[in-house]
């Protein structure tokens, strides 16, 4: 299924701009229909979930820093 440039930014939660300059750069494939560029969305299935796995990771990573309680001012 194809899908457009700003479904795909949408659906990777990424931007239009990187997508397009991935696209630039011969690191996306991409068929250009002579107004917009299409992506084939199984492509990026993997890609998807490996951004979700390492956006938990991070969230999760956040959660754990804890409190400083030197950084509260005491005057």
């Amino acid at each position: 299924m194809y899908i457009t440039l700003q479904e795909l930014a949408d659906y990777l939660g990424v931007s239009e701009k990187y997508l397009f300059e991935k696209i630039q750069n011969g690191q996306v494939q991409a068929v250009f229909d002579g107004k917009q560029y299409l992506l084939n969305k199984k492509q990026f299935i993997w890609h998807k979930e490996q951004l979700d796995l390492k956006r938990k990771q991070v969230l999760a990573e956040l959660e754990e820093i804890p409190e400083d309680w030197d950084a509260k001012d005491e005057d």
